[in-house]
């Protein structure tokens, strides 16, 4: 559907400087950050607000000297930090952008910190996918692993939010108090249809399919909408039926409203998982594997884009987790594909198994134990002191899903491996551990392990295990001017009054994905398209005056 061009400003429900659609980490900030230019400000949402941020794990990937690094003994520096993740972001943003994004993280911080955010110095003694509710600083990446390794000693990033639990949730609920405290107006369940656009092009407002409060279908949207991700998790198909009943509502119930964006709109309405045909045309590789995500990750800023010939980018980018630590013991184990071949270091961060899982072994893969591993792997899991979503998957997957052979031929031809493959990867892995040096992979040397006690075990831990579920996000996004965040055309120019940040657009995490990366990407980023989408251009009068908080108190025909 085309952009629809606007002249009558008497349909205009309400008028702003910036309309931020989307009202997630990325776009609070954007929204902040707009209004701390003095801009007046509306962020949009189809829902309550939150997205994806506020069901992460509130990890911030942070560094290059912060306080919480300093007070746990790690000296780190912006260009330490640059050497890291230049292995991480590869060809996903130029040099420059990834240097202003390190050289900024301490600032970013402080940030985060002044809103009221709390981090903590605590390191888990062990590195692990996600630490419990006593560590707040860890490992989230490679930054251990020899291959990425660089001059500088390694530093841990990973700066979890202060909560107990998930703490995504702490986050944006900080974020919001900060927006409301910033007198920034709301349009909660409202469904962004089309984007705006004036004879000359400009992107000048939105229209919106929204659902009235004080409705009863309001309140039913409101109610369903965060069930919808547990019922994904335990059943996809219901969560696609709780998704189509949210969509009904709005089609049934929800009434047109224009908002006009004096100076610019910024799309921050997260990624597409939940596009589940345009991720079987981009990345069918990955159509299998379980779509981790909130309601609104379905690719609401590409269908609004797109219509005005924006430019995407990376869109066959995915990043599959496959997390094997914790249980720790499982980390001295061997990776094999369907062949029996080891095909990678074991100690690698999750999304760098899960790529060369989906991308290289099609999605098959077996983790091989020896018998003292199983029993070492299951003392952890009674002992507990993991996550239910770390401890309980890895239950099910040691009693349910494995295999077991008292000879490695036998599990060979257990799983369907060639015998002699399999035997010729255990007796390569078994020389490497008693060297101390992993040739073929670069595993540390504390971390490797002979198999050498039967019965040896086989754990399914392909990408379409239904017992260990494999979580994909989508890195790509619409394409983005690096110093400004404005969404670039076909020819790379700048689509006048339209902005970009997060995952709705190409950005820091748009090539790999470690723990916390994509929520500074959506903060920084955010940040970027706020500030600049307050610039005045040039036909628009820009107007200082707060929008109310409350939309309903807006006349429909607001102009101010």
């Amino acid at each position: 559907m085309a952009a629809d061009t606007e002249h009558s400003e008497q349909h205009w429900q309400a008028s702003c400087d910036v309309l931020v659609i989307g009202f997630g980490a990325a776009g609070a900030a954007a929204a902040l950050a707009a209004a701390e230019q003095g801009a007046s400000v509306l962020v949009a949402d189809r829902f309550g607000g939150g997205g994806a941020s506020a069901l992460s794990g509130g990890v911030v990937y942070l560094g290059g000297g912060t306080a919480q690094q300093h007070e746990a003994g790690f000296a780190d520096t912006p260009a330490a930090m640059v050497d890291y993740l230049r292995h991480e972001v590869g060809d996903a943003v130029s040099a420059d952008t990834l240097q202003r994004f390190c050289a900024d993280s301490v600032g970013l911080g402080r940030w985060l910190e002044s809103l009221g955010v709390e981090f903590a110095a605590s390191v888990p003694p062990h590195k692990t996918s996600y630490p419990t509710d006593d560590y707040y600083l860890y490992y989230s990446g490679n930054e251990t692993v020899a291959a990425y390794q660089g001059e500088a000693p390694p530093a841990p990033r990973g700066h979890r939010v202060k909560g107990a639990g998930m703490s995504g949730s702490v986050l944006f609920a900080t974020l919001a108090a900060a927006v409301r405290r910033a007198g920034i107006g709301q349009l909660l369940q409202s469904r962004a249809e089309r984007l705006i656009t004036d004879d000359a092009g400009r992107v000048i407002g939105a229209e919106f399919t929204r659902l009235r409060p004080g409705t009863l279908a309001c309140a039913l949207h409101r109610r369903l909408a965060p069930l919808v991700f547990g019922l994904h998790g335990a059943h996809p198909a219901l969560g696609s039926i709780a998704r189509s009943s949210l969509s009904w509502l709005e089609r049934r119930f929800g009434q047109p409203c224009r908002i006009e964006a004096r100076r610019a709109v910024v799309l921050t309405t997260g990624g597409f998982i939940f596009d589940r045909e345009r991720v079987a045309r981009e990345a069918p590789a990955y159509r299998a594997t379980f779509a981790l995500g909130s309601p609104g990750c379905d690719g609401e800023a590409l269908r609004l884009a797109e219509p005005l010939a924006a430019e995407v980018k990376h869109l066959d980018r995915m990043s599959a987790w496959r997390f094997i630590n914790p249980p720790y013991a499982w980390v001295h184990g061997m990776l094999v594909n369907r062949m029996g071949q080891r095909f990678c270091n074991e100690e690698q961060y999750g999304a760098a198994i899960g790529h060369e899982l989906v991308e290289k072994q099609d999605g098959r893969a077996w983790l091989i134990l020896d018998a003292a591993q199983v029993k070492a792997a299951l003392a952890e899991l009674r002992h507990g002191g993991l996550w239910s979503f770390q401890s309980v998957p890895a239950w099910l997957l040691m009693r349910l899903a494995r295999c077991k052979g008292n000879t490695l031929a036998a599990l060979a031809r257990r799983i369907g491996a060639d015998p002699a493959t399999l035997g010729d990867s255990v007796a390569r892995y078994n020389a490497a551990a008693s060297a101390g040096i992993d040739a073929d992979f670069g595993k540390s040397a504390a971390l490797l392990q002979a198999l050498d006690t039967g019965p040896f075990y086989a754990l399914d831990v392909s990408a379409t295990s239904r017992l260990f579920p494999c979580p994909t996000i989508t890195l790509g996004g619409l394409a983005v001017d690096e110093a400004s965040g404005a969404v670039l055309d076909a020819v790379q120019r700048p689509i006048p009054g339209l902005y970009a940040a997060g995952r709705a657009a190409v950005g820091i995490a748009s090539c790999r994905y470690v723990s916390g990366l994509s929520l500074a990407d959506c903060l920084w980023s955010g940040r970027r398209a706020g500030r600049h989408a307050t610039e005045t251009h040039p036909g628009r009068t820009a107007s200082a005056n707060p929008l109310p908080t409350n939309i309903e108190e807006t006349s429909n025909d607001t102009t101010s």
